[in-house]
């Protein structure tokens, strides 16, 4: 499985200031394999810990933190020498121990020149406790995420339209009609398989979406098995009667999240943490209401937000979604295809580095992302799931807020004309900070 963050390991692996690098990331999104597969192209050994497998390694740990103690035992129980140069130490879950997460502070003060990787699937929820002190300053982070689409063309040997799509974004070129369709219809299967690993690699290996599906399923319940296990035994049933609810929230036509739909009754008072639990596990993505200024971070009204799933297939199969009605789109209604079309949009914006914003006015006009620039630019983005693309939205904020552009996805050919540039469904991914300042036609 090919994967973008590999460029990222490299670019750490050659760093000269190198600190100890903590991978983020939910369940099931590939860091273990990532990890492994890195240290098999780019190291000459790996020492592997797996702290919910492995308690003596945990124990040592917990007798002392020195970095020259722990590199020690980790030779004598593997039985081979740690090399500075061409071992990698890959701490996995290490959020079960919370000493073996302290002492990479020691391995960045006092042993730099060792490679040392953790990571964790709950990383998250347990750095952002309370009670939990972190060595800020002592460690890089990098957060892996389910496959984009481009990774999902790479990975089923698509490699010749990935680059046609990547030069017609540039250009704003249209893309032969065939080579459109053709790249539709593969953007319509990752609607339905997301970008789960796993579950694309079922689906390369076997070349049908209904075997994909099921380990769709398998990974659903290690979410709520992961809940039920990693959070208080009062917070669990919360946490995962919100996570249940949020197809029910991304049906309606206001896909602003409302508590009443997970209970009769609920108040953010009530079910606050639940969403910050899934946000910090990396299950869901939080998109939060902003008015219109620089830098849109202070501008933002944090009681007003969208959840969506952090995998597109996963929330297809969590609102059980009949897959074959994804590519008959006349038979179902708008609603519910926008639904996933927007959470494909959210999970690919966040791949790239955005901070997830929505405008709404007082009068109902609403624009589905607001993006902002390296350079200062804020650019409305609206989503349509088809080619009807009339929208009196996006041109009452074009009047009020006179942006340099808009962009508007579409199932419509690449192109720019009115002031908006057209972006069909599947080249989202091309769209990130860095291409939102490249000078328009």
């Amino acid at each position: 499985m090919k994967r973008n963050a590999m460029n990222n390991l490299i670019q750490w692996k050659n760093k000269k200031n190198r600190k100890p690098l903590l991978l983020y990331g939910a369940r099931q999104v590939g860091k273990t394999y990532l990890v492994k597969e890195f240290a098999k192209e780019f190291f000459k050994d790996i020492i592997y810990v797996n702290f919910e497998t492995n308690d003596i390694i945990g124990k040592i740990i917990d007798e002392n933190i020195s970095p020259t103690y722990i590199i020690k035992n980790l030779e004598i129980i593997f039985n081979k020498k740690i090399e500075k140069e061409n071992t990698l130490i890959f701490f996995d879950e290490i959020q079960k121990n919370t000493r073996a997460l302290t002492s990479l502070k020691y391995f960045y003060e006092e042993a730099k020149e060792y490679y040392v990787i953790g990571a964790g699937s709950l990383l998250g929820v347990h750095i952002n406790k309370k009670d939990f002190s972190f060595p800020v300053g002592k460690v890089e982070f990098l957060t892996i995420y389910p496959l984009s689409f481009e990774e999902f063309l790479i990975n089923t040997s698509n490699e010749l339209l990935l680059e046609k799509i990547k030069e017609c974004f540039k250009k704003d070129e249209q893309m032969p009609s065939l080579l459109h369709q053709k790249a539709l219809e593969l953007y319509y299967d990752y609607l339905s398989i997301g970008g789960m690993p796993e579950v694309v690699q079922e689906f390369i290996n076997s070349n049908s979406t209904i075997n994909a599906i099921d380990y769709q399923k398998a990974i659903i319940e290690s979410y709520k098995n992961d809940i039920t296990k990693y959070s208080e035994t009062t917070s669990a049933p919360k946490i995962i009667a919100t996570f249940d609810s949020i197809p029910i929230q991304l049906a309606k036509e206001n896909k602003k999240f409302q508590y009443k739909l997970v209970q009769k009754g609920g108040t953010s008072s009530i079910f606050g943490d639940s969403i910050d639990w899934l946000v910090n596990a990396g299950i869901v993505n939080r998109c939060v209401k902003t008015k219109i200024g620089l830098p849109l971070k202070m501008y933002e009204e944090l009681d007003s937000f969208k959840l969506y799933m952090n995998d597109v297939g996963l929330l297809t199969n969590l609102s059980e979604f009949p897959i074959y009605l994804i590519k008959n789109r006349e038979a179902v209604n708008e609603t519910m295809i926008g639904m996933l079309t927007e959470n494909y949009v959210a999970s690919a914006l966040k791949y790239n580095g955005f901070n997830l914003n929505y405008w709404k006015n007082e009068f109902d006009s609403e624009i589905d992302f607001i993006l902002q620039s390296k350079k200062g630019l804020i650019i409305p983005m609206e989503v349509k799931t088809n080619t009807h693309t009339k929208s009196k939205s996006l041109n009452n904020y074009m009047k009020k807020y006179k942006p340099k552009y808009a962009i508007r996805v579409s199932s419509k050919n690449f192109g720019f004309k009115n002031n908006i540039k057209s972006v069909p469904l599947y080249a989202v991914f091309c769209i990130n900070i860095d291409s939102l300042d490249e000078e328009r036609k």
